[in-house]
């Protein structure tokens, strides 16, 4: 072929046959070319696949679809896998959650705490279903971002599933229950975002908080948020004379105490102190030195206890309804 065509090129050919247009070969640069537009490709493709955690076959129908267009085929990927995620969604709804996390998220005055709910352990280590417990946690505290503000005294919401689903993540963010469909689409298992628990407190106040068995934070996104498998927040009003340097020690305490003595309600200092199955919180044994009532362990320190909410991921309970609940100081604080 190439004789043939150098013959073309420099004069007649045999038999008087008139030399036809010129024509000229470049095997090699169509080569290359083909290998830059294969490479470009395969780039896009991989950076679709990592921002989106779709299977390199639907990522590669959706930049087919749109002729490489990854916005277009990063937002098709997002509703072919929002409707699967509702169709798997209601297949398995009624089957068992009694596995998942707890997940506590505090930010100044105020702290979140949600239970989220799946089948097995296995998915609950799953860092997309931590992220799904992040994303409630951080909806449920976007929600009440105006209510803690301005407070004379603490505030205590609590929500269930049903409201929880109908949050949204941030300013510009996605339903609770459009990422809940998702994270079911992409494991395959029952999910519930089941219930949460809100408290801010004014500046003489503050939350202890605490969660058993948490899990590390493989995810950076993921390290403003405590997982594990249960958790409390407390409320206290710390005096004048207390020692600020020591309260976030102290509210880590007093969580523990919660998680591990499960009292039903905080008691006063004047109840006698009790047992093992004392259910008042400040006459309970102190979970760290059961030498001491709870409350003859915070009274020399200036604090006092006001309220606390305890969470353990399964456990079956009557959710409060969405309520409010403010008390005041003079009816709440305990005698120092």
């Amino acid at each position: 072929m190439q004789r043939a065509a150098l013959t073309g090129i420099c004069g007649p050919l045999r038999g008087g046959a008139r030399p036809g247009p010129v024509v000229s070969w470049q095997p090699v640069c169509l080569f290359h070319a083909g290998l830059r537009v294969f490479a470009a490709d395969k780039e896009l493709l991989v950076k679709l696949r990592k921002k989106t955690g779709y299977s390199f076959v639907n990522c590669k129908k959706a930049l087919e679809k749109f002729s490489g267009d990854s916005k277009q085929a990063e937002a098709w990927l997002h509703e072919q896998a929002q409707k699967e995620g509702w169709s798997k969604a209601s297949k398995l709804q009624g089957r068992k959650t009694k596995e998942g996390l707890i997940g506590l998220l505090q930010e100044g005055n105020a702290a979140v705490m949600v239970e989220v709910n799946c089948e097995t352990d296995f998915v609950a280590r799953n860092v997309k279903f931590q992220q799904l417990v992040r994303q409630a946690a951080s909806g449920t505290m976007f929600h009440h971002q105006g209510a803690k503000d301005h407070l004379t005294t603490y505030i205590k919401r609590f929500m269930k599933a049903a409201e929880l689903s109908q949050l949204r993540t941030g300013p510009a963010g996605c339903l609770l229950s459009d990422q809940l469909a998702l994270a079911i689409g992409k494991l395959g298992e029952n999910m519930v975002i089941k219930r949460a628990a809100w408290m801010a407190v004014p500046a003489t106040y503050y939350i202890g908080s605490y969660v058993h068995g948490a899990l590390p934070a493989d995810n950076p996104s993921l390290s403003n948020v405590a997982l594990g498998k249960y958790g409390a927040l407390v409320v206290c009003h710390a005096s004048e004379q207390s020692q600020k340097s020591n309260l976030a020690d102290l509210g880590r305490r007093l969580g523990q105490h919660v998680v591990g003595m499960a009292p039903l309600s905080v008691g006063s200092l004047e109840d006698e102190p009790g047992g093992d199955t004392e259910t008042k919180m400040l006459a309970q044994p102190f979970l760290l030195d059961p030498s001491l009532t709870l409350g003859q362990y915070v009274q020399p320190q200036g604090v006092s206890v006001l309220d606390f909410v305890r969470f353990e991921c399964g456990e079956d309970t009557e959710i409060p309804e969405a309520e409010e609940t403010q008390q005041r100081l003079a009816q709440e604080e305990n005698a120092s």
